[in-house]
């Protein structure tokens, strides 16, 4: 079993989209949100979920997800909630 953690895609901008239904941080929809809060969740369906989250995004806003995630992956937490936090 892999036991590897999987940081969550979330970048600390929780909006929904009207009209997708995705988050425009993160690309999530509802559902995928609680799964991803499920402890019983694999590892492997995480994995694959930010591989689709990501082929959801373009532009800035794919720009930013990426700048935002790794920082959160080396840091534990996104650069939103980094600068919310210096304020």
């Amino acid at each position: 079993m892999d036991n590897q953690k999987i940081i969550s895609p979330c970048i600390s901008i929780c909006k929904t989209d009207y009209n997708t239904g995705y988050c425009y941080g993160c690309a999530r929809t509802n559902k995928e949100k609680i799964i991803w809060k499920d402890e019983r969740t694999s590892n492997q369906w995480k994995k694959e979920n930010i591989n689709k989250l990501i082929q959801r995004m373009t532009g800035w806003q794919l720009d930013a997800f990426n700048e935002s995630y790794q920082h959160k992956i080396k840091t534990g937490i996104s650069i939103f909630k980094k600068n919310q936090i210096k304020k």
